[in-house]
């Protein structure tokens, strides 16, 4: 049985989002949940009684307005539940996402400077060809018709594939490397938020300490031998006379390597299957591709939120959304319940690709933090889903999407596919 909210709190009756068994609800059930928490007067305690406890923030303009006061709701210690522990830091090196300040900002100029023109040009025209390659693949491996078991799992045959080979192409990994960072990349990921709440397992830790180990030994490649890569210009990059250290880079690398990977594969399974779901809308965007992608790939995003939420922990008394939050308590940004508030988005729940405006938190909520490899993703859906939709007999999902229970990300482990 799921753990309640206090009938203080908005009743007895309301599942508690600190509870891991509210994870493992029907994501029907969770999301009317987050509706009845949007629907009461100020955020509520969520987790009372496990030593962690966090106000949940469920309304788009409070989740927006944490994120754009980063001197008040501050990403430090740790964005993720658990928090990285000190001698992880010290090990591994911080995310970026878990800075604030001066910090993050000096380390956030040297990386957007690192993405040229030339490399952003070069990364774009190269999603168009690894789209290709991936729908030729999907289309050799599947039959027409059959059932779900029969169909291919578009999410290791596509979209897993699209995203890592992308950021490995941007990056300069070789070939004979990727098989094993790939590997690496799915055990650092595959628990993220799941049951108990565990961000990085032991497995998990495992494997980013393999990453950054395989970016220690290309970092040092690319100062002998510079390539014309993200790699080569990372290691050579001077902003106001600081570097990033072995130890920033590897962090970097890892987050670009394990969030870029698994939000736009949430994102194009989610995709897929919504527009399985709603033929009205598939047909819409295949009569007018260049008309109506743009919009279709930010609602594919708001709809499905691929990441459920970030925290951040109050650094001074302050107030927000009707309440007044104490310094060193937890507040959780809810973006799937943000993505559904009838006060900014109507008829919330359905799936529209014409909406607009369309101001979803799917890539956060604004602020110093929002996702730095947003424009990629939304070319890489993009280019996949012209290359979907254009196919004769494009494939469609099999049947519904089999998801993890996580509080984390709205992830798909499998979702077979069939041809139209």
């Amino acid at each position: 049985m799921t753990r309640s909210i206090p009938a203080q709190q908005g009743g007895t009756d309301l599942p508690d989002p600190g509870d891991p068994a509210f994870w493992a609800l029907p994501r029907g059930q969770r999301l009317a949940a987050f509706a009845r928490m949007r629907a009461l007067d100020a955020p509520v305690l969520c987790g009372r009684g496990t030593g962690r406890e966090f106000w949940a923030l469920v309304r788009h303009a409070d989740v927006a307005g944490a994120s754009r006061r980063a001197g008040d709701f501050r990403s430090a210690p740790g964005v993720t539940t658990p928090e990285p522990a000190a001698w992880a830091k010290a090990l591994f090196g911080n995310a970026m996402v878990n800075l604030d300040g001066a910090e993050h900002a000096a380390l956030r100029r040297i990386v957007a400077r690192s993405f040229t023109p030339r490399l952003l040009a070069a990364a774009e025209e190269n999603v168009r060809e690894v789209a290709r390659r991936a729908v030729d693949g999907l289309a050799e491996a599947g039959a027409p018709g059959g059932s779900p078991a029969d169909g291919p799992d578009f999410v290791r045959a596509v979209a897993s594939r699209v995203p890592f080979e992308v950021i490995c192409d941007l990056m300069g990994i070789p070939a004979g490397m990727r098989a094993a960072v790939a590997a690496r990349v799915d055990q650092a990921s595959e628990n993220a938020g799941v049951r108990r709440g565990l961000r990085i397992p032991g497995r998990g830790l495992r494997a980013l300490a393999h990453l950054r180990l395989a970016t220690a030994r290309l970092a040092r490649e690319r100062r002998r031998r510079p390539a014309g890569d993200l790699v080569s210009a990372l290691v050579a990059a001077d902003v106001d006379g600081r570097g990033l250290t072995p130890r920033e880079l590897g962090a970097f690398f890892s987050l670009l390597l394990v969030a870029g990977v698994e939000t736009t594969r949430n994102a194009m399974a989610h995709g897929l299957a919504l527009l399985t779901e709603h033929p009205e809308q598939r047909a819409l965007l295949e009569e007018d591709f260049d008309r109506y992608a743009d919009g279709a790939m930010e609602e594919i995003v708001r709809h499905s939120t691929p990441i459920i939420q970030f925290r951040r922990t109050v650094a001074a008394e302050c107030e927000l959304g009707g309440h007044t939050f104490r310094p060193g308590e937890k507040t959780v940004l809810f973006y799937a319940s943000a993505n559904r508030d009838e006060r900014v988005f109507d008829d919330p729940d359905a799936f529209d690709i014409t909406r607009s405006p369309n101001p979803h938190l799917g890539y956060g909520g604004g602020g110093p933090h929002h996702c730095l490899g947003a424009h990629l993703a939304r070319q890489e859906m993009k280019a996949l889903f012209r290359e979907l939709l254009s196919r004769p007999g494009g494939p469609w999902a099999a049947g519904p999407a089999e998801l993890v229970d996580s509080s984390f990300d709205n992830r798909v482990r499998r979702m077979g596919v069939v041809r139209g």
